[in-house]
């Protein structure tokens, strides 16, 4: 056989693997529906923040029963296939742009752990906690972050911090005095993804406050004097 037919033989054989390689990896890829992009959805074993605003929203609305731990277990997904079921959604498990839509959860709300956003969140936290240990003082930052993602709450650091009436401290003065230096590493640690609180949007002093409101709220854990609730 000539070189030069060897040779288009060759290429043609090439060609048929590569594409045959291309039909076998596009059958690999999971099925995404359009608007549910894989790269941003929480199914059955993720983990974070997200996870952790989903399970408050489920529990909100009585079907989830679990504990909030920011973890997509089975009971997750069996309270996410409910609530897709409910609102007529795609019922697969997977908590998407749709279904995260719905339950008024926003995507990428996440603040990042920038100059500003930490000394801000420095602030609060020293006004708060600045005689807490240490754990409840990331914890409190953790809660500016929980309400940040939260739909009932202000979608920045600065709008949670500076709602009406949210923090005892911008009113009485505390909020601009000198921030204690560990307070910095706790709104590290907290922008970092460490959420002492368990998940929560409220704590307290039970021994400086009497309002209903908040003595009602579910209590998550108690890191010193504070108590952390749902």
């Amino acid at each position: 056989m000539p070189h030069s037919k060897k040779m288009t033989l060759y290429y043609m054989l090439a060609a048929f693997v590569i594409c045959l390689s291309c039909l076998l990896t596009a059958k690999s890829v999971p099925d995404v529906s359009v608007g549910e992009s894989a790269a941003v959805l929480s199914k059955l074993g993720s983990q974070g923040k997200e996870v952790t605003a989903i399970q408050k929203a489920l529990k909100e609305r009585g079907l989830f029963t679990g504990d909030v731990t920011g973890y997509y277990g089975t009971k997750t997904q069996t309270a996410v296939r409910r609530f897709q079921q409910q609102k007529g959604l795609k019922v697969d498990g997977i908590a998407g742009p749709q279904t995260l839509g719905a339950l008024g959860i926003s995507i990428g709300t996440v603040p990042q752990a920038t100059e500003s956003n930490i000394n801000l969140l420095a602030r609060i936290i020293s006004a708060e906690a600045r005689g807490e240990p240490y754990s409840g003082q990331v914890a409190v930052g953790a809660v500016v972050l929980n309400r940040v993602q939260h739909p009932s709450f202000p979608n920045t650091i600065s709008g949670v911090i500076y709602q009406n009436g949210a923090f005892t401290a911008i009113n009485d003065g505390q909020f601009w005095e000198p921030i204690a230096s560990s307070c910095y590493n706790a709104a590290r640690d907290a922008l970092n993804g460490w959420d002492p609180s368990g998940g929560a949007i409220y704590y307290y002093n039970p021994s400086k406050t009497s309002n209903k409101f908040i003595r009602s709220r579910p209590v998550i854990t108690q890191i010193g004097s504070h108590l952390f609730c749902s």
